[in-house]
């Protein structure tokens, strides 16, 4: 089901969904990247969902290379926007360097990981790299929703506005 030339092209669109919502969060003031907000399942912060985005991302590539999970990020550390910024950027240059490493093969592998909580599970190596992509997908949603609500002007993040030419 999954494939490399798929997931690379989610990817590309996910990096560049990133850039957008941070480039929108970029016009907001501290104030507002800090203000307390009804967020998913509990109050929250848009810099805490742009922080957890990122931290997901970078844990499931430690996940996806069978590294020791690190210790999950404070989200509660005030990183501006261009830090986060550099933090996607590193955490996708890596991440391009060990997609490009795989065959179509290797997606099918059985891989160990443990969870935030402890928890030993295995899945394909396949669909832990769409659970990265899709895990994004979520917290971008809010984090429009909260640039929004914050009085910024909402990215434009739609698949097609990516892709699509003039006719």
């Amino acid at each position: 089901m999954n494939s490399l030339p798929l997931l690379a092209r989610l990817f590309e669109y996910s990096d560049w969904a990133n850039a957008q919502v941070l480039s929108a969060a970029a016009g907001l003031s501290d104030e507002q990247l800090d203000r307390p907000l009804e967020i998913g399942p509990g109050p929250g912060t848009l810099r805490r969902v742009l922080m957890h985005t990122w931290a997901g991302e970078d844990t499931w590539l430690r996940r996806w290379r069978g590294e020791m999970e690190a210790k999950w990020p404070a989200e509660s550390e005030r990183l501006s926007i261009a830090q986060l910024r550099e933090r996607f950027e590193t955490t996708c240059a890596q991440r391009a360097e060990f997609v490009g490493t795989l065959s179509d093969a290797a997606l099918d592998r059985e891989q160990m990981y443990r969870d935030s909580r402890g928890g030993v599970f295995s899945a394909s190596l396949g669909d832990m790299l769409l659970q990265g992509i899709v895990h994004s997908v979520h917290h971008r949603a809010q984090a429009t929703n909260a640039i929004r609500r914050l009085g910024g002007a909402a990215p434009e993040m739609d698949y097609m506005m990516r892709i699509r030419r003039p006719g």
